[in-house]
């Protein structure tokens, strides 16, 4: 029975041609003849940029919207695409026969106030004593990001899960975090989940996780399973 297709998730700021095709992933899922489906979060690629942040308060919805019908799926998903895929499992686990979920882990715990991040993105000023904001708000300025987009998203992208949520989540999880991540650790997660197992990458902060070697191999060795 072939395996079925793969849903790519990306992270905040990102999109599927940056966070999986330039970094060689969805090319090396078709090398080992898995069908990708290409998405996008609003906001961000080929999506639609509303400004509007009560668009991006239901991502997972998205994700669901963006499934074929009938059909369970494999998903990948790194920091807000793994963190919605994790969202939609709670409520729809059926959707999907494994998922592995990088860059995520104490965080999903937790709703931050996103408001001054969101902000910082809006008037496109980086802050010298936030390495992270900074980053959000170089990264908005990309050609081709709408940053009164991506600060709408920042500002709805985020809600807490609780242990019990987790309870839901009964398929196979692949969990994939640096150990020098900001995300982590991501203990708490991978004991909440009833099927989960972790792999810790060595000298790996947040965004070198989807272009390490070593989620590229965890990764595609936990999709081959049957």
């Amino acid at each position: 029975m072939p395996l079925p297709r793969v849903l790519l998730a990306h992270g905040f700021l990102s999109s599927f041609e940056l966070n999986w095709r330039e970094t060689g992933f969805a090319d090396l899922l078709a090398d080992v003849g898995r069908e990708v489906i290409r998405f996008d979060f609003p906001g961000h690629g080929t999506a639609d940029k509303p400004h509007d942040p009560e668009a991006y308060a239901d991502l997972a919805g998205v994700i669901d919207a963006a499934l074929p019908a009938d059909e369970v799926v494999d998903a990948v998903g790194f920091s807000m695409g793994a963190a919605q895929l994790l969202q939609l499992a709670v409520r729809r686990p059926e959707r999907f026969r494994r998922l592995v979920l990088a860059g995520i882990g104490q965080n999903v715990f937790h709703a931050p106030d996103a408001s001054r991040v969101a902000e910082a993105i809006e008037s496109g000023v980086e802050p010298e004593d936030e390495a992270t904001t900074k980053f959000f708000v170089q990264s908005s300025k990309i050609p081709g990001n709408d940053p009164l987009a991506l600060a709408a998203c920042m500002r709805r992208m985020h809600t807490a899960l609780t242990d019990d949520d987790l309870r839901r989540v009964t398929l196979p999880v692949l969990v994939v975090i640096g150990d020098k991540d900001f995300a982590g650790p991501a203990d708490r997660l991978v004991d909440g989940l009833p099927d989960a197992r972790q792999v810790v990458l060595r000298n790996v902060e947040h965004f070198a996780t989807p272009r390490s070697f070593g989620f590229f191999d965890a990764a595609l060795d936990f999709l081959a399973e049957p």
